[in-house]
């Protein structure tokens, strides 16, 4: 497939010689308007690459928070329309910065998979990570994705052993996720030490960067990891942030995006000091 954003900006970051921040936000949480606002706020508080959440009503692979701001989302009004109008708006002012949607097959199939390839390239998506669909259902919409110009991002686990591994790369692109944990999303903090290895493994099956999530909290956490890793990758603690912003009816307030784009800067830095170190 073609370049896309993930490869050049995965290859300045390399240049750089620095790990990568890549954050993940449920869209539609709390509202549209106000994930919009975060969305747009991401890449100057220091966010390399944007996972964007597509809400669902069964995320069984994320853990409490994730969930919550999925459920938000939903009784918001959230839907994959707006979520893929959001991409068309912040790619009025940021043609640079990749986007990839995460989440489950079930909201893309409802769509319509041919739809939804072609609304998600024209809107400027650069990827897609759809968790629930394993690499033996490849022909689904891994391989149509791919053809459409969209990388397809697996996760590798701690139990992804070498005999499985080859079959999760095979068709992959843009990124590895390695998922430093055994479990759902936000629940445990990751180990660097073990997580140095497992990138390790990883990369002696693939060119491709590899990225660490699930845990990562804290700018320490996220040096730390980056020292092992080409990219950090926070989901819970900023979807978290945004929970703690709100007022008692669950509303936006005016703390609501800086409080997310304060963390954000604040595990940019560690990102940071991870090059420095």
């Amino acid at each position: 497939m073609s370049q896309t954003r993930l490869d050049t900006r995965f290859a300045a970051l390399a240049a750089e010689g620095r790990p990568g921040l890549v954050t993940f936000i449920t869209a539609g949480d709390p509202d549209t308007e106000t994930s919009g606002k975060i969305l747009a706020a991401l890449p100057g508080a220091g966010a390399d690459v944007i996972e964007l959440g597509m809400p669902f009503t069964d995320p069984m692979a994320d853990g409490p928070a994730i969930q919550a701001a999925s459920l938000r989302a939903l009784h918001a009004g959230q839907t994959m329309v707006k979520t893929l109008a959001m991409v068309r708006d912040f790619r009025r002012g940021d043609d640079t910065t990749p986007i990839v949607l995460m989440g489950y097959y079930n909201p893309i199939y409802s769509y319509g998979n041919a739809r939804f390839l072609a609304d998600a390239k024209a809107a400027g998506v650069d990827g897609l990570i759809v968790v629930d669909l394993p690499p033996e259902a490849d022909d689904e919409l891994c391989l149509p994705a791919r053809d459409a110009g969209l990388a397809f991002i697996r996760l590798a686990t701690p139990t992804t052993d070498d005999k499985r591994l080859p079959a999760v790369l095979a068709n992959t692109a843009g990124f590895v996720y390695y998922v430093s944990i055994a479990g759902i999303t936000g629940t445990a903090a990751p180990d660097a030490t073990k997580v140095g290895r497992a990138v390790a493994r990883i990369k002696a099956h693939t060119p491709l960067p590899v990225a660490v999530g699930f845990g990562v909290r804290t700018p320490e956490q996220a040096a730390a990891i980056g020292a092992e890793a080409d990219a950090v990758v926070v989901g819970s603690a900023l979807v978290q942030a945004v929970e703690r912003s709100l007022d008692s009816d669950g509303r936006a307030t005016e703390a609501t995006v800086g409080a997310v784009s304060a963390l954000v800067a604040s595990l940019a830095s560690g990102v940071r000091r991870a090059h420095a170190a």
